[in-house]
């Protein structure tokens, strides 16, 4: 069994018990999350596709960690004119277990 939902622009394909690594949501650790954007569902032998959602799916899950992906480095840099810019960036995450898929 596992589904498709959307969050924070992009889109995952998620089955029960996975650690989800998305894009920064508000909320404790321990907190409940619910994703209504389930946009495909799959059950072994039935697919279900939304257009563009499947009205009444939900899947749940509980947030597990808030932190930040490591570092990367943004580089400019044109040769002969003496331009270099250096720039650092940590994107914040949000680490959900995935509990049930309810559709």
């Amino acid at each position: 069994m596992y589904a498709v939902v959307a969050t924070g622009g992009k889109q995952y394909k998620v089955k029960e018990g996975d650690i989800l690594k998305i894009e920064k949501i508000e909320g404790d650790v321990g907190s409940r999350v619910d994703f209504d954007q389930v946009l495909m569902y799959s059950d072994g032998d039935q697919v279900r596709v939304g257009q563009p959602k499947i009205d009444g799916a939900v899947v749940r899950g509980h947030i597990v960690a808030q932190g930040k992906n490591r570092k990367i480095i943004v580089f400019k840099y044109k040769r002969r004119k003496r331009y270099r810019r250096k720039n650092g960036h940590r994107q914040a995450f949000t680490a959900v277990r995935i509990d049930t898929i309810e559709a």
